[in-house]
């Protein structure tokens, strides 16, 4: 259910046009600028200087963007595309770039998405699985459950033979704080059906996906 001061926008998501108009509701706008402004304050900044006069208005409009996840509703984005085939091999989608934001920080964290799926009579637009990923990115996440979310959600729609989704993260957290490991990538996985029961198919599809992708900044 999309919470009362978002927007629902599934459907100008599902037909690309998203991002000609706002999303999150004026109200909540002001919320997070007057955050921003605290924030601001909180760590010695003058929130009225020339340089940050519109950052809190800016950092709020970021947000909108960069949360979009919450307010489309990934069934119905898919219920639309769904085909009716007889195919019964592997397809694979590789290489979706994706950008989400850590829960536990709220820094950033970007890579690649790969998805796989055995049909089982339905398939589903070869658009709609990027756009799957990005919905499930685009939410404050940790990749563990964005990478469970994104098989559970084809496995529903569609019910296939098998899912498999792995995907490849560089993290602002572990990069810019903390430890600092700026080259240090995390690979998850999600296995489903024949992907989770069958060696030879789980095989097959990580030697398509190669190893860990090497996110460039």
């Amino acid at each position: 259910m999309v919470e009362e001061h978002y927007l629902d926008k599934t459907d100008e998501y599902r037909n690309g046009e998203l991002e000609d108009g706002p999303v999150l509701s004026a109200a909540c706008k002001h919320v997070v600028a007057d955050a921003v402004t605290t924030i601001l304050r909180a760590v010695g900044e003058d929130p009225e200087r020339e340089g940050l006069l519109s950052t809190p208005n800016r950092v709020a409009r970021a947000y909108d963007e960069l949360l979009i996840g919450y307010r489309v509703d990934p069934v119905a984005l898919l219920n639309n595309a769904l085909f009716d085939v007889t195919y019964s091999e592997m397809v694979i989608v590789t290489d979706i770039d994706f950008y989400s934001l850590c829960e536990h920080h709220m820094l950033p964290f970007i890579g690649k998405a790969h998805v796989a799926y055995i049909p089982d009579k339905k398939v589903v637009g070869l658009s709609k699985i990027p756009r799957i990923v990005e919905v499930f990115a685009r939410r404050l996440q940790i990749q563990e459950r964005m990478t469970r979310q994104i098989a559970e959600l084809i496995d529903e729609l569609l019910n296939p033979l098998g899912v498999a989704v792995v995907v490849d993260g560089l993290h602002m957290c572990m990069a810019m704080r903390g430890v600092k490991k700026a080259n240090a990538r995390m690979r998850t996985s999600a296995l489903r059906g024949a992907f989770a029961a069958n060696p030879k198919t789980r095989s097959e599809f990580m030697e398509h996906i190669g190893p860990v992708s090497r996110v460039m900044l």
